[in-house]
């Protein structure tokens, strides 16, 4: 009887089509526009409308942001693993990939591999450029003190990680000499520069009002601010290097250009098929930020892909945040915690971690490991937003 069941339930989950979330969420707008009753020429209208919502925007932030990465990637950095460690969290924002700021300073991490994983991993959820201006831009939201709001949270947060390393002994980190390595083409303060300049430029922009001098003004918010960036990261390179770092940018902005208009659409169709006014209340307060944290977990459960997640869930979760008249730091932070849930095998980071710094452990434990771990982080960073909600300290 069971054994039958089992089969069933294979035969079943075979029948569902293995496509791409993007072809998932085309489907889905244009199923949920038709159920609606909505015209084959306003049904077009409305999806072409959502396509387009924030594409501009969602341009002028990968680019520069990708193209930053790019060059980043292209240092070979000296240093002992405690500065690795160190500068890990701002390195996983500064190269807007988890993956790619570990690959980049695991080889002089030794035995604190694993730290330098979690400390990555939180960076990029919660500082700029990465998890934060992304969600923000996809909620339509352009707040400064965001900044400081990530710095807040990532102190506690990429703490829980450090414990959690500890806790379970340091394993894994005791694999591979402890010291420093060789300085190829850069150091560590000429890979960063770049980062560090996008922080001032921001801070500048938050502090100063430059809207009478539109180059100025331009140049202190996000976007002019990451393509200085940009520029800096493209300067440290050798110049037969730079097309190289341009070229991977515009590929991976490409693809996820494609995931964020498909979710955009979704999200145009939904607002106008489904009346959200109706079912979220006017006031969600902390059962709204819950709710759009479930939502993200959800989506990176599903997806894996932490960068994936952040450019399909903001379009999909901006007519709820609209609707329940959330704090914005309260909205975008709630996301980016939600995209901390569980660091498991359909997440490239969980292979890059696993065949590294945890290439002796056996699969349960190393998925104990980073899903346990990252996990806590989230529910965490969870706790620590609605404690600040309570206090009033997140408006």
């Amino acid at each position: 009887m069971m054994s039958a069941m089992y089969l069933t339930q294979g035969r079943v989950w075979n029948l569902i089509p293995s496509w791409p979330l993007v072809i998932w969420m085309i489907a889905a707008a244009l199923a949920l526009a038709l159920a609606g009753g909505l015209g084959a020429p306003e049904m077009i209208r409305v999806f072409n409308a959502g396509w387009g919502r924030a594409l501009g925007e969602f341009a002028l932030i990968l680019l520069p942001s990708f193209t930053l990465a790019a060059a980043l990637a292209r240092h070979t950095v000296g240093a002992a693993s405690g500065l690795a460690v160190a500068v890990s969290p701002f390195a996983g924002a500064g190269m807007v990939c988890p993956d790619t700021a570990y690959a980049a300073l695991s080889p002089v991490a030794g035995r604190r591999r694993l730290s330098v994983a979690f400390g990555s991993y939180a960076g990029f959820k919660l500082l700029f450029p990465a998890g934060p201006l992304i969600v923000a831009t996809g909620l339509g939201i352009n707040d400064a003190t965001l900044i400081a709001y990530g710095l807040a949270l990532l102190i506690p947060v990429w703490g829980i990680g450090a414990w959690w390393v500890k806790l379970h002994g340091g394993t894994a980190e005791q694999d591979g000499p402890d010291g420093k390595a060789a300085v190829h083409d850069g150091k560590l303060l000429l890979a960063l520069a770049p980062f560090a300049a996008l922080a001032t430029l921001l801070i500048i922009g938050a502090m100063v009002d430059f809207s009478p001098l539109p180059l100025l003004d331009f140049l202190t918010n996000p976007k002019g601010a990451l393509l200085i960036a940009a520029g800096l990261g493209l300067w440290s390179v050798p110049r037969e290097q730079r097309r190289g770092c341009i070229d991977d940018a515009v590929r991976r902005t490409g693809s996820l250009l494609l995931v964020i208009g498909a979710a955009s659409a979704f999200g145009r169709v939904f607002t106008i098929v489904v009346p959200i006014g109706d079912f979220v209340p006017s006031q969600a307060g902390m059962l709204g930020v819950v709710s759009l944290f479930v939502l993200t977990a959800a989506f990176k459960l599903a997806q894996g892909s932490s960068m994936a997640t952040f450019a399909a869930v903001a379009p999909v979760a901006a007519p709820i945040v609209a609707a329940s008249n959330l704090p914005p730091a309260a909205a975008v932070f709630a996301i980016c915690l939600g995209s901390f849930f569980a660091i498991l095998p359909n997440d490239s980071f969980y292979w890059l971690v696993r065949r590294d710094a945890l290439a002796t452990s056996s699969e349960p434990k190393s998925v104990v490991l980073l899903a346990g771990g990252a996990t806590l982080q989230a529910f965490g960073g969870l706790s620590i937003l609605l404690a600040l909600m309570a206090t009033g300290l997140v408006q």
